[in-house]
């Protein structure tokens, strides 16, 4: 294949999308002390960023049916990772909310994460980094539109 070639937006997307899933495959394997699923630890960063909502709220947030995100809720709750409390306005509601373990498993999971791309990021040349900071400005732009 040409250089030309590889840059036509057809070839050059489908070699992103394919780099770019495994690289997100490999940081998603960099897990905390409690091996959540990624969709569990979804969850927890939406509390966390969010912070304490509904388990109504947050299936509609993360766009997943809300008995899914019951037995989620469940299972965090059980890890000691989230806690469900009285909503303060209306006491027929339960909010979820983040624990200090639940909070401690954020930071343990994306300082493993960011070791990992960091250590990669360190094998290559400056070159090859100054080429992936230009690339993650355009990609940064390609999701904002």
């Amino acid at each position: 294949m040409s250089q030309a070639d590889a840059c036509t937006p057809g070839t050059l997307g489908g070699q992103l999308r394919v780099s770019m899933n495994r690289v997100s495959r490999r940081l998603r394997a960099q897990r905390g002390e409690a091996d959540l699923s990624e969709g569990q630890f979804a969850v927890l960063t939406a509390i966390n960023r969010h912070g304490p909502m509904t388990p109504g709220v947050l299936a509609e947030h993360e766009n997943i049916r809300p008995p899914s995100m019951t037995r989620t809720v469940n299972a965090l709750v059980e890890l000691g990772l989230v806690a469900k409390a009285g909503d303060a306005t209306d006491k027929r509601l339960v909010v979820v909310e983040l624990t200090d373990v639940g909070r401690n498993e954020i930071k343990v999971t994306k300082r493993r994460r960011d070791a990992w791309l960091t250590k990669k990021l360190g094998q290559l040349t400056p070159e090859e980094r100054q080429t992936l900071a230009d690339a993650s400005e355009l990609l940064t732009r390609i999701a904002s539109q």
